[in-house]
């Protein structure tokens, strides 16, 4: 007969001795690869069991995959902090924990005053198996017709509201920097386009930033 196996209870929270952090289903956290060489994995904890004893913990989690472990691969408008929220589940060891970090919505991870090495953010849920994206499709800026990068600076027209890149423009980030106006071209009148003008006055902080969403 085969032995019964043993019941396994489950956990409001634990705490991760070699961190000395207590984490709670909900939380997202940074889990240790197989590969050193690869960064930390991204998960949220769903579950926390031991056995009878309070041992052998295991969190039950839904990864978060990098844009490189997507089946289409890293684009250009993902960002560097840029995780997807998939339907991958999995049980690992709570050992392997290595940290908490925090995943933020996109509208959230753009209005952070500073990004810091626990700092993510998620603007799709990604299907392992088929590689679809929810949403499938979001908004669009620039002549490029690219989604948002926050990490890139961007400029806004201030007839249309658009946001573009300087690149797109021919222009350099220093040089957008020290815009005082700026029309598009769709938006520009002979008078207007004398004010895109490259000074070092002030920067207007409405006008161009890295970390903008669209208003």
């Amino acid at each position: 007969m085969a032995k019964a196996k043993a019941p396994r209870r489950t956990l409001e929270s634990y705490t991760v001795k070699p961190i000395n952090k207590t984490i709670k289903p909900g939380d997202c956290v940074l889990m240790r690869p197989s590969d050193p060489r690869k960064p930390s994995y991204v998960a949220k904890i769903e579950r926390i069991e031991a056995d009878a004893r309070g041992a052998n913990v295991k969190v039950h989690v839904r990864w978060y995959y990098r844009p490189e472990e997507s089946i289409g691969g890293r684009r250009q408008f993902h960002g560097s902090k840029e995780v997807f929220l998939s339907d991958h589940y999995d049980v690992q060891s709570a050992d392997t924990i290595e940290g908490k970090c925090t995943v933020h919505s996109f509208k959230s991870y753009t209005k952070l005053d500073a990004v810091g090495n626990e700092d993510f953010f998620c603007r799709f849920e990604y299907n392992s198996t088929t590689g679809a994206f929810n949403p499938d499709r979001v908004a669009v800026y620039c002549k490029c017709e690219m989604p948002y990068n926050p990490d890139d600076l961007m400029v806004q027209c201030e007839g249309c509201s658009d946001w573009f890149h300087p690149a797109c423009l021919e222009m350099t980030a220093e040089e957008a920097k020290k815009l005082e106006h700026f029309f598009c071209e769709n938006c520009s009148s002979e008078s207007q386009k004398l004010q895109n003008s490259l000074n070092a006055s002030r920067l207007s902080d409405t006008k161009v930033d890295t970390k903008r969403r669209r208003r």
